[in-house]
């Protein structure tokens, strides 16, 4: 019963005083509220540190020379004593107040290493992200999963495992995939909740846009060092996404007005991706068909209400596209 578990937040942050106040308001309305919260700043030269502090937030400090993914997420589990780690990006926040209660239910089973909840966009997402968001994390298909996809904007990790196997910080990206490839093959379990939903805000610029995956792809490669992409599949995989766009906007009726915006960032998403692999060979095609290629078109559809109240964020309208 996760009942007799701590839970424990981390929160990897770099100037996100626009976000972290309603990050930590939304975990204060929880059904099952966290027992520690730690911030770990990597050199914010905003407000996210005081701002924190004031909602509860413990801090500790990673210096940008010493930054990566994996690195910042071990120094927060150092800081973090529960049984159980959220692991959630700044700039998100809880949709329901069931949030933290669904995200740690499956580690009643004691086979469990990590679990990852759903991510949905709002009204500063553009619609390619929202459908990558779509696929990627599904509004349906709660449970354990064959394949290691795991994302830690929105997570939730065994602290024994952890500790088994802390995270690789030398890779440049997808630190939270090999995390739980190693987690399955020493028989432990990945689960998918799609009852705990949270915002994702990304507002990055083409040139973020393609370094987030061209890092992804050198990691990508590092992990199956056989896997190749070449500029024919990058260009083809890049306009059978933006075909892809357009059928969906159609479908649901959208305007297609950011027709501009959605070729930019396919082509920025598979810019990057090529640059990070240089050329060649498929590896691993079920786990990089999900990370890469169009889902099936289907029409729009809403939360199912059922999972919990809406949090109130005060005059911060809280508006969701969930694709």
């Amino acid at each position: 019963m996760t009942e007799n578990y701590s839970i424990g937040v981390v929160i990897r942050a770099l100037n996100e005083e626009e976000h972290v106040g309603r990050l930590l308001m939304g975990l204060a309305q929880q059904t099952r509220v966290p027992d520690q919260i730690v911030l770990v700043d990597s050199g914010s030269s905003d407000s996210t540190v005081p701002i924190a502090e004031r909602l509860g937030a413990e801090i500790t400090h990673i210096s940008p020379q010493d930054f990566s993914f994996g690195r910042s997420l071990n120094v927060g589990f150092e800081a973090c004593e529960t049984d159980l780690v959220l692991l959630l990006s700044a700039h998100l926040y809880p949709v329901f107040d069931t949030f933290v209660e669904k995200l740690v239910a499956p580690f009643g089973q004691g086979q469990v290493a990590v679990s990852y909840g759903r991510q949905v966009g709002d009204w500063r997402t553009q619609f390619s992200e929202l459908r990558i968001m779509r696929q990627w994390f599904p509004e349906a298909g709660s449970g354990p999963q064959e394949h290691p996809f795991s994302n830690n904007a929105n997570a939730c990790v065994r602290r024994r495992v952890w500790e088994l196997m802390p995270y690789d910080e030398d890779l440049t990206g997808l630190e939270d995939v090999d995390f739980a490839s190693r987690a399955q093959g020493k028989g432990f379990e990945v689960h998918y909740v799609a009852e705990a939903p949270v915002v994702h805000v990304h507002q990055e610029s083409w040139s973020q846009v393609t370094n987030r995956y061209r890092r992804e792809a050198i990691a990508y490669r590092r992990l199956h060092p056989g896997w190749r992409f070449g500029a024919l599949e990058a260009l083809g995989t890049a306009s059978r996404n933006l075909a892809a766009d357009l059928v969906h906007a159609a479908v649901e009726r959208r305007p297609l007005v950011d027709f501009p915006r959605a070729a930019r960032f396919r082509a920025a998403q598979f810019w990057g991706t090529w640059q990070g692999a240089q050329a060649g060979l498929d590896v691993d095609d079920k786990l990089r068909r999900r990370m890469y290629y169009p889902a099936e078109v289907r029409p729009f559809s809403d939360f199912d209400q059922s999972m919990g109240i809406l949090i109130d964020y005060g005059s911060h309208e809280v508006t969701v596209n969930v694709d």
